[in-house]
This record gives C-alpha cells, structure tokens and sequence, in this order.
C-alpha cells in the first residue's frame, strides 16, 4: 500500500465536555445516576415482558426490543464519557474510534425502525382492532425485528468503509466526548467534501424518510381516533402520545446533530448527551408511567425475584 495512503494516526484526543471541576462533579452525578437507572429499568422492561405470560403480545414485544436497544444506546458512549470525566488526557485508540461509530449508526438505525413498527402496531390496533392478531402475527413481528436489524447494519457499513480508509496523517484532536463521526472526517488529510455529504444524506435521508413515515402513520390514527366516541379517542390518544413522545425524544437531537446545515459545537454536545443518557433513561418512564398493565407486571415480577431470593437464602439454612 503506498505509505501516503496510510493513516500515521493511532489514537484521537477528546476535549470532553467542560474544563470545569463543578460541572464535571454534576456531570458525573448525573449521569451516572441516569446511565444505572436507564439499564435497570430497561432490563426490567425485558424481564417483565418475557415472564409475564400476559404480556405477550404484539405491542410488548416491540417495546421489549426496544428496551434491548435502549441498553445498548446507554452502553456505547455513557460509561467512556463518565470514565474520561476527570481525566485530563482523554484518548481512544483509532479501532474504539471505528467501533463506536459502527455501534452508535447500527443501534440508531434498528431504533428507528422499531420506532416505525411500533407505530404500525398501534395504527393496527386503533383503526383495525378487529384484525389485530391476525396482520400483527409472530411472523410479522420477526419480520419487523430482522427488518429493524439489517437496516440498521447496512446503515452502519454503507458509510465505514469509507471512513477507514481515510487518511489521518496529523490532526487528531476532537472537540467532543466521542467519536463524532461528521467531526472525525473533518480531520482527514485529504478534501471530504463528497464524504461529509455523503454521511449527511445517508443520516438525512433515513432520519427525514422515518419521520415522514411516522408522522403520517400518527395522522391517520389521529383522524381514526376522532371518528370514535370520546371515551374511547382519549384512551387511544394517551396510548399514542407515549409513542409520539419516545419519537420526540429520539429524533430531535438526530437531526440537529447529522443535518442541521448549522452545526455548533456547544449545542451538539448538550444533544449527544441527551440522545446518549436522557433518552434511554425517559424511555421506560414513558412507556410505562400511564400503562396500568405493565406497572402491575412489573411489581409481580419484582414479588416474585424477591420471593425468590428469600427462598435461595433459607435454602442453605434448612
């Protein structure tokens, strides 16, 4: 290979987030606050949706995989970002640089699908309740979940091989507390200009496609909702606003941080950690704050794991 191909590179800086001793103090505070209760309580969610047997349905097992991505939104950047909070030499090696990027694009693409099959799924069951079980079957729900995956991956890899090959033969210094990836490319030692737009309408056009398709689907069930008796419009649409919420939370920060023509690098942080710590965290709390039925679930799962523990404590004693 011809040696001015090759990256000289073999680890980026990170500046983090702030240079202040306070902020990094709260900082830490919260989110490691918020990255613990985020996996015990999508962990919950899992746990409670495959052991209780009045849970399997359509609806819960989305929100189950959905909940499995969750924890791995949590795990990618979080525990880095905490662990480097009160390092004054924050680095990653140029192979954690690439499988940060991998694993951030897959498990952001595979929620956005399931964000969409999980809005298909209540469309069904508010304008077509009668037919529920039988178009969201097991098939159709494996179906959604391998669909979820695949576009996920090829999400991931259309944009990295590109970005490995990349010659990175000086600056290696990144203003975040992650491997940004529009950043990351900015750092190459060649013009990225047909690469950064590239990125940007891969992001842009799954971001903006999931979005329009949500907003239509979200429509449609609005119109169906206001044909039924007000009882039932308020039941669906507090259904539905769980849903609408998860994708606020979601898309927002995307779509500033990948296609926001105006990037600004305070503002971007400040999103990063929301998509990385909040968002992961308010999940579980929005999906369950006002559904009855998984709150009573999840206290019978959690009788019964105490229940449990007693009984392998007295064990030994008897």
């Amino acid at each position: 290979m011809d040696g001015a191909n090759q990256s000289v590179v073999s680890e980026f800086v990170l500046l983090g987030l702030t240079n202040s001793w306070e902020i990094q103090l709260l900082l830490f505070v919260f989110s490691s606050t918020l990255c613990v209760a985020s996996m015990m309580g999508n962990s919950l969610i899992i746990l409670t949706v495959t052991c209780d047997p009045h849970l399997h349905s359509p609806m819960y097992f989305l929100l189950a995989n959905l909940s499995f991505i969750d924890l791995g939104v949590s795990s990618v950047t979080s525990p880095k970002m905490i662990y480097d909070l009160f390092r004054k030499h924050k680095v990653i090696s140029f192979r954690g640089c690439i499988a940060q990027i991998f694993f951030i694009h897959i498990v952001g693409g595979v929620e956005m699908v399931l964000l969409i099959a999980m809005a298909f799924d209540r469309y069904v069951a508010i304008c077509k309740p009668l037919h529920y079980l039988t178009i969201m079957n097991p098939r159709m729900c494996i179906s959604f979940l391998v669909a979820a995956w695949i576009i996920g991956f090829i999400h991931s890899m259309v944009q990295l091989p590109f970005v490995v090959n990349l010659p990175f033969c000086g600056p290696n210094v990144l203003d975040s507390f992650y491997c940004d990836l529009p950043r990351l490319i900015k750092l190459a030692c060649i013009d990225t200009y047909q690469l950064e737009f590239m990125v940007m309408a891969n992001s842009g056009f799954i971001s903006i496609g999931s979005i329009f398709i949500l907003i239509i689907s979200y429509i449609v069930i609005i119109l169906t909702v206001q044909k039924h008796s007000s009882g039932s419009s308020s039941k669906a649409l507090s259904t539905l606003s769980a849903h609408i919420t998860a994708v606020a939370l979601f898309f927002g920060p995307l779509i500033f941080i990948y296609t926001w023509p105006f990037p600004s690098t305070h503002l971007d942080k400040f999103l990063a950690i929301f998509y990385a710590v909040l968002t992961p965290f308010l999940n579980p709390v929005i999906y369950t704050f006002r559904n009855q039925e998984m709150k009573v679930a999840m206290r019978r799962v959690c009788r019964q794991l105490v229940s449990y523990r007693k009984t392998t404590l007295v064990m030994p004693v008897l």
